[in-house]
């Protein structure tokens, strides 16, 4: 797969992966656009590609915000040819202890906002019968993690929704990747929402010796140029378990077959 020329998409490209997997598809010879919500960390990240680069700032829980970064992305190049829903935040707190609100604000950052950009790309995707989306899940979206219950709701969700496009999308030429990282050496620990949905402030062991984002990074464009659609990039115990908990191709395969074989205009027709 050569990325050279190809116009790349990275929400959540501020910082952490988001902002290593920019300097990977850069070094590819990539056109990088950034979003995220810090237009000063996001022009730093910028200037340091190398390459041809966007910035458009917004926050993805703002619709109208995320939609006209949409018509700005497709408009820079003329196509969008790979997109990654990276934003996100995480959680530290019980559930016996934690505000609905939090719940209510993770899932909406980490699951609806995503569902939402993607969704505004989709019908450009499809038009050109090709193109790539990327989902930054977690070990938390395969396996349920404790002092996470909000976040493991999202994640997971996410890659419910990622797998049944990826069905539909087969037909239109469109891939899809699910990306499952553990712990990885970024800020993650420090943001999370504890109970009352304040910032936590401090980071986790796990998270501090964690993969560095230009080393998860780097497996995940390897990975994916080898086409792989589930991508689990984790160390030790993190790891086991989510091999443990890996979607065989076969299945991925089967139920694409299904879209193939006229599933969706069968069903559309029962109305």
């Amino acid at each position: 797969m050569n990325f050279t020329g190809q116009t790349l998409w990275i929400t959540g490209g501020s910082s952490g992966i988001g902002a290593a997997l920019a300097a990977q598809w850069a070094k590819r010879g990539a056109k990088i656009i950034l979003s995220g919500r810090n237009e000063t960390r996001l022009a730093k990240v910028a200037g340091s590609l190398g390459t041809d680069t966007l910035t458009l700032p917004f926050d993805v829980r703002d619709d109208t915000a995320m939609l006209a970064a949409t018509e700005q992305a497709i408009a820079w190049t003329g196509n969008v040819d790979l997109f990654v829903a990276n934003a996100g935040i995480s959680q530290r707190s019980q559930a016996l202890n934690t505000d609905m609100q939090v719940y209510r604000d993770i899932i909406n950052i980490d699951l609806t906002a995503q569902i939402a950009a993607t969704q505004a790309l989709l019908p450009h995707m499809a038009a050109r019968g090709s193109g790539r989306l990327v989902f930054i899940s977690s070990i938390a979206g395969k396996v349920g993690v404790p002092m996470r219950t909000a976040y493991c709701a999202a994640k997971f969700g996410l890659i419910g929704y990622a797998d049944a496009l990826r069905a539909e999308m087969s037909a239109h030429g469109v891939d899809v990747h699910v990306i499952a990282p553990g712990s990885v050496a970024t800020n993650v620990s420090r943001n999370a929402l504890t109970s009352d949905g304040t910032r936590r402030g401090k980071s986790d062991d796990a998270i501090d010796n964690g993969i560095a984002p230009a080393e998860a990074a780097e497996t995940i464009v390897c990975a994916i140029e080898a086409g792989q659609r589930e991508i689990i990039v984790a160390r030790g115990m993190e790891d086991a378990m989510g091999e443990m908990r890996r979607t065989p191709d076969a299945l991925f395969d089967q139920v694409a077959a299904l879209v193939a074989s006229g599933y969706i205009e069968k069903m559309e027709a029962e109305g």
